[in-house]
């Protein structure tokens, strides 16, 4: 029998965080249906090669933001709102979940699919460069959530942890990089994000500010508490 503590490799060699056979079990255990809006948005995902966090994660992130009893979130990097829809259930009707794209055709999307599940009224659509809207957003945040261009990520972890309220939480997507963070000497076309995210969680986990961990559930989450 397999160890499946050994972490599998697909055919270019890059290590598959969770073993597949694990992830099915999870994927077993989830609600498969959910809401038709929720369905649309992961169809339109598949069918345009759209980057998007998977259910899982998307449960993943919602337990966290009801754990600490989030109200009020920024999203560096939103795209069509999936990710938003997970926040925005957690935060209720008086909540609110600031989103951040450069595409403004992404915030005509989000907005038709938050309206038709009852949840574009907890959420700011901000359209433009993240760094940008936050800088201009006043306050401190339940929940920083970072899923940037991979380069940015030191940048946005820098700009967010001085803005999260004590005992709220940075997370951020991608952060196992399909596996690229744990192989020595790696280069490829995607090299400078691979030295960017590995930059990013050595930021965090020396940061004596926070407690951190990675959840390796697809790409890898990382949550940090701020203390």
């Amino acid at each position: 029998m397999k160890d499946i503590r050994s972490p599998d490799k697909d055919n270019s060699g890059i290590l598959i965080p969770v073993n597949p056979a694990i992830e099915n079990y999870m994927w077993s255990l989830v609600n498969q249906t959910g809401h038709p809006v929720l369905i649309e948005m992961e169809e339109f995902a598949k069918l345009r090669n759209f980057p998007i966090v998977n259910r899982l994660v998307g449960i993943f992130l919602e337990t966290q933001a009801k754990m600490i009893n989030a109200k009020r979130v920024f999203e560096f990097g939103s795209g069509y709102g999936y990710s938003a829809y997970w926040f925005a259930r957690a935060v209720r009707n008086d909540g609110c979940v600031i989103c951040s794209d450069s595409d403004p055709v992404n915030c005509e999307r989000a907005e038709k699919y938050l309206s038709a599940a009852s949840l574009w009224q907890r959420t700011e659509f901000c359209v433009g460069m993240a760094q940008d809207i936050f800088t201009r957003t006043d306050g401190l945040f339940d929940i920083c959530y970072n899923d940037v261009d991979k380069s940015a990520y030191p940048e946005i972890w820098q700009m967010a942890k001085n803005r999260i309220r004590s005992g709220g939480l940075y997370i951020a997507d991608n952060v196992l990089w399909h596996g690229r963070v744990a192989v020595e000497n790696y280069t490829d076309t995607v090299s400078d994000s691979t030295e960017a995210i590995i930059e990013h969680n050595r930021l965090i986990f020396n940061d004596p500010e926070f407690d951190a961990f990675i959840n390796p559930t697809r790409d890898g989450v990382i949550v940090a508490r701020k203390k």
